[in-house]
């Protein structure tokens, strides 16, 4: 690829995300209440998204070969006491992330 065809691809996906970014703002303007639909959407599509990562995380999971799950187990039930008591997301990611880490990393090996 030359140059020329790099900084023109540049260009072309600089823009394209400039446009993913902007046109929400002008389909929906601040002074003007969105459809119920994308407020429905607004509500619904975060945790659809968190259900769709949890369903992928586990797609892999041996539970007839050692260790049987555990550390994936062991890190959403302490995320779900977590987000129960703390009812912060980000905590509950990071915590949990760490956890099951730590246990991959260092207890099943």
């Amino acid at each position: 690829m030359t140059s020329q065809q790099q900084w023109f691809t540049a260009m072309i996906i600089a823009l394209g995300t400039m446009l993913t970014r902007y046109i929400v703002f002008i389909i929906f303007p601040a002074n003007k209440k969105p459809p119920i639909f994308i407020e429905y959407l607004g509500k619904v599509l975060p945790a659809a998204a968190i259900a769709l990562i949890v369903v992928y995380s586990y797609k892999d999971v041996q539970v007839w070969q050692y260790p049987h799950g555990l550390p994936e187990l062991i890190a959403s039930l302490a995320v779900i006491a977590l987000h129960a008591w703390k009812r912060n997301t980000l905590l509950s990611i990071l915590i949990g992330t760490v956890l099951y880490m730590l246990l991959v990393q260092f207890i099943f090996i």
